[in-house]
């Protein structure tokens, strides 16, 4: 009987040992609660905890950051634009026993930035232009402004006075002291992303169709132009190396003609007699033809080769 009871004892001690100590890592944090009533402080230090078995409870938290993910919405913007915006946030759990107490879980929790955030993009949007929402400075965008400098376009003012990082920073600044209350420490609130609705879209893109056509037909009017410019030096240049070539071949042409008269000249001269029959005989070539008549005398220069001239008869 004694070994019953033994045993009976041992096994309550280990149940109650087993439900009297717990762990906490390093990225959770916990709050007791007895009965459903937070006992203490919150516990935030890892290492081997103790609490009283059965009546007590452990609520884990987790200690790293958290993600909130908001809905995307249809929003105005202070110019009358309307944008699909969706944004979302980086929060964690700076007071658990605070966090338990008013918002007591993640989905509770979620729900709160749900009310405090959404809210809160919506007003700053709304009252501010488009050109702050989607920009951060002044510097041309590529897919709009970025060429009509060029063709002499002027560019359409719209100048960057908030800026999109400050005004998501402005949003934070707005929300975290509201959040403070419930526990909940913001760490930074973005714009993921930001689009037209579908009617402006169009306009949109109609209109940066038409300046980059506007643009590559200036791009192609000064290429022709510059084409044209190409084809007159190279005709230029055409002109100018032919009239060169064609001086160069005449000099050594008469030079030619030159060295040949001479040579000519040196060589009738050594016998005058050879050169006038020669010439004669050219004469005789270019002036009498089949139907040339001549009536001379028999003492005529032109014929003195021919005096005494008879036709050898054949057998």
């Amino acid at each position: 009987m004694n070994k019953s009871w033994m045993l009976i004892l041992i096994l309550i001690f280990f149940f109650l040992s087993v439900d009297s100590f717990f762990t906490v890592n390093e990225t959770e944090q916990v709050v007791i609660t007895q009965f459903g009533k937070p006992v203490g402080g919150p516990i935030t230090t890892p290492g081997l905890k103790f609490k009283f078995p059965f009546i007590q409870k452990i609520n884990v938290f987790p200690k790293n950051l958290l993600e909130w993910d908001g809905d995307p919405g249809q929003i105005n913007t202070l110019d009358k634009t309307y944008i699909w915006v969706d944004t979302f946030a980086r929060w964690r759990i700076k007071d658990p026993l605070l966090f338990f107490r008013t918002v007591y879980n993640e989905i509770g929790a979620q729900k709160k930035l749900d009310d405090l955030i959404d809210p809160a993009v919506r007003n700053f949007i709304t009252s501010h232009h488009l050109i702050d929402c989607v920009r951060n400075s002044n510097r041309l965008m590529d897919t709009l402004e970025i060429g009509l400098e060029q063709i002499g376009e002027k560019i359409p003012e719209m100048e960057v006075k908030i800026g999109r990082e400050k005004l998501t920073r402005m949003i934070m600044d707005q929300v975290r002291p509201k959040l403070l209350e419930f526990g909940i420490e913001l760490v930074d609130v973005r714009i993921k992303r930001i689009n037209y609705v579908e009617e402006v879209q169009k306009a949109v893109y109609d209109r940066m169709i038409a300046e980059r056509k506007q643009i590559a037909e200036k791009f192609r009017s000064e290429g022709s132009g510059e084409s044209k410019k190409i084809e007159g030096e190279k005709e230029k240049m055409l002109k100018k190396i032919s009239s060169e070539a064609y001086r160069t071949a005449q000099e050594i042409k008469g030079k030619a003609d030159a060295e040949a008269a001479r040579l000519y000249a040196e060589a009738f001269n050594r016998d005058p007699e050879f050169y006038s029959f020669l010439k004669t005989l050219e004469i005789y070539k270019d002036t009498l033809g089949e139907n040339t008549t001549l009536i001379l005398t028999t003492n005529s220069d032109l014929l003195k080769y021919l005096k005494g001239y008879t036709k050898k008869k054949t057998d």
